[in-house]
């Protein structure tokens, strides 16, 4: 059922065009979705007050922790989808997708009730004050008491269709919403619309998700005899070799995640104490530099289905050349946007607000983050490969060198030597020792399957 020129582009078209070909409506959707998130960011900071502001950016650690979910269950049952299409076992591809589909919609369930559950105690650790509370509050009921499930499922449907290759159509879903998202930031947010503020936000982010949903939807149901993307609720199976495989590199991509969280909060709590206006412009400052880095996220999720492909079907020389070519790609790119950033730090910073205290904080921010992003490029590429191929125990174990073993205690320690603009450079300092991890590790994992 897999189409020919699906197959075509796994086993033998030529690695750049396969790669591009993969990646390339990845990093698009990538790069629109960051650019949605800025559309928040934007609009809101057109009115003017670093509460609303710092409303979206203290909301921010909640919204991330979705990726929790989308990982275990995107990231899992889309490697086991294109290991098992590799395999040509192509039941398994359908019993792997119903399961990934349907524990996505009752955890992201659950994730509603929990934050309504314990809400107050989780706005007061996010690090909100009596100014930033209300706000704050009216974000997250739009985007995680009622949004969680869209949010989270349309990303995990997304992995599915690009499990087999389909990424133009996983990247036109994701896009779909975040396009519409734009479109109604200005409506929602701004006195000259509806003057909802950061609520609108919440809002217009809650609408476009469920649009995203409707396109999965109505595509599966348009091509449910050319996919093995399968949302039979007959398909579904606890099977305990699907478990097994699934949380095998779930568990870990979602553990990194929370780290994620875990990092966001602690350098959000360290910046509030320096009042909104820091917090603002880390805020700002932190979404900028996500443009690039869902560059060299694109890439190593673009890619992930065709190292998944090849190395579950033998070719191993075909999966070293695509990692060589992307981590080239990667680095090449990220080092031209960071001089770019590094030079131009206030202009990219007042193309969002024109608040003089927040452009100056940002922009020693912005310097500090870009200047991590070549690095980061391998490391995340290295990670993209271990999940591709099952080796959750390796992506967890860059998770944890990352997060608690480097980026916490360098915000801890730049911090108490540079006050506030010393935090920017933990990035950098952490990013630098995992790009020498991860071209020491894939280096031995290539000789190894030589």
């Amino acid at each position: 059922m897999i189409e020919d020129k699906k197959l075509y582009l796994f086993e033998q078209a030529p690695v750049p065009r396969a790669v591009m070909s993969m990646s390339v409506p990845t990093v698009i959707s990538s790069l629109v979705m960051v650019i949605y998130n800025l559309a928040d960011t934007y609009f809101v900071g057109m009115l003017g007050d670093p509460i609303q502001n710092a409303a979206v950016t203290l909301s921010a650690p909640i919204l991330l922790a979705f990726n929790a979910v989308n990982n275990l269950f995107g990231i899992g049952t889309s490697s086991l989808m294109s290991r098992a299409l590799g395999r040509k076992e192509y039941d398994e591809v359908r019993r792997a997708s119903a399961f990934g589909f349907y524990c996505t919609v009752l955890c992201s369930f659950l994730f509603s009730v929990i934050y309504l559950a314990a809400r107050n105690p989780l706005l007061v650790l996010l690090g909100t004050d009596a100014d930033t509370l209300s706000a704050t509050a009216e974000y997250m009921k739009w985007t995680v008491a009622l949004g969680a499930m869209p949010a989270i499922l349309n990303v995990v449907m997304a992995y599915m269709v690009r499990s087999e290759g389909s990424t133009a159509h996983a990247s036109i879903g994701t896009m779909s919403g975040c396009i519409l998202n734009m479109i109604l930031d200005p409506i929602f947010i701004l006195p000259q619309g509806l003057n909802m503020g950061a609520a609108g936000a919440g809002f217009a982010t809650f609408l476009s998700n469920c649009a995203a949903c409707l396109y999965f939807f109505g595509l599966l149901f348009v091509k449910r005899k050319k996919t093995y993307v399968c949302i039979d609720l007959r398909m579904f199976r606890l099977k305990k070799e699907i478990i097994a495989e699934v949380c095998k590199v779930g568990i870990p991509a979602a553990i990194q995640n929370l780290l994620n969280v875990v990092g966001m909060t602690v350098l959000n709590n360290f910046t509030s104490s320096f009042g909104a206006n820091a917090v603002a412009a880390m805020g700002i400052a932190q979404k900028i530099d996500m443009v690039p880095m869902n560059v060299a996220f694109g890439f190593s999720q673009g890619i992930m289905p065709l190292i998944s492909y090849n190395y579950a079907s033998g070719d191993r020389t075909r999966m070293k050349e695509t990692v060589i070519f992307a981590g080239k790609v990667t680095v090449l790119v990220l080092a031209s946007v960071a001089l770019c950033f590094f030079a131009g730090s206030a202009f990219w910073m007042e193309l969002f607000i024109r608040n003089e205290n927040i452009v100056t904080y940002g922009a020693s921010f912005l310097k500090g983050l870009c200047i991590a992003l070549p690095f980061l490029g391998m490391d995340f590429l290295a990670v993209g490969v271990f999940q591709a191929v099952g080796m959750g125990k390796k992506a967890f174990s860059f998770a944890i060198l990352r997060k608690i073993i480097m980026e916490i205690p360098a915000i801890y320690l730049l911090n108490k030597i540079v006050p506030l603009y010393g935090m920017a450079y933990a990035q950098f300092v952490t990013e630098v020792v995992l790009a020498i991890a991860a071209v020491v590790v894939l280096g031995k994992m290539f000789r190894e399957k030589a």
